[in-house]
């Protein structure tokens, strides 16, 4: 009887070891989920083929996220963005010399991992997928019949935009903030033909910087 209830204060030690360790680790993982939104900075680029130079371009992000902790230090991230991007471009090539400024405006879907480095630092990475859905243009060229400001619009321009991101956060309470950056894998001009000839313009990729704060509401 003695050793029957020696290993049944063991079994019931051990289910109460397990039990708590379970309630801990689920707490830790709803602490570490968060909803909320967020919004900040852009400072994006263009990374484009036969250009002498290329100049940033300041614009904003903003819209929604959700952090979802699979465990105490990974999460699953999605978000859900207006973004402002674009580039001034100094472009030369065969046809036409000449200084182009593109705003480029997209609902940007970022799918991330976040991974705690510490209570309150984190890294994270994934995709991106965004859909374009205006375009402003500015241009002066050195040949008049090349006035793409009036001829060029959304159609000209691929829908669709994807690429890598990668970040590094901080998470203080219900405040976060950190730095990303985005690296397009698609052009966004779509293919033209000039002359019998095939070409993109603008034959460029995007490239943004993102500086944001973000504010749990759950």
């Amino acid at each position: 009887m003695k050793i029957l209830k020696t290993r049944l204060l063991g079994i019931i030690s051990l289910a109460a070891f397990i039990f708590t360790g379970n309630v801990n680790a689920q707490a830790d993982r709803q602490n570490n989920s968060r909803f909320g939104i967020k919004g900040g900075l852009n400072v994006s680029n263009l990374i484009a083929n036969d250009v002498n130079n290329n100049s940033g371009k300041l614009g904003f992000n903003g819209g929604l996220f959700l952090r979802i902790a699979l465990t105490e230090n990974i999460s699953f991230q999605p978000e859900l963005l207006y973004s402002m991007k674009g580039s001034e471009l100094q472009y030369h090539n065969d046809f036409v010399n000449g200084t182009a400024r593109f705003s480029l405006n997209y609902i940007d879907i970022p799918i991330l991992a976040v991974i705690n480095l510490s209570r309150r630092v984190n890294v994270h990475g994934g995709l991106y997928v965004a859909s374009l859905t205006n375009v402003h243009i500015k241009n002066e060229a050195d040949i008049d019949a090349f006035d793409f400001e009036k001829e060029l619009n959304k159609d000209d321009f691929e829908p669709i935009d994807y690429g890598l991101v990668i970040g590094l956060g901080g998470d203080f309470d219900k405040v976060s903030l950190g730095i990303r950056y985005e690296y397009g894998l698609k052009t966004v001009g779509k293919e033209q033909t000039f002359s019998g000839q095939s070409y993109r313009f603008p034959d460029a990729r995007n490239s943004t910087f993102q500086f944001y704060l973000g504010i749990s509401i759950l």
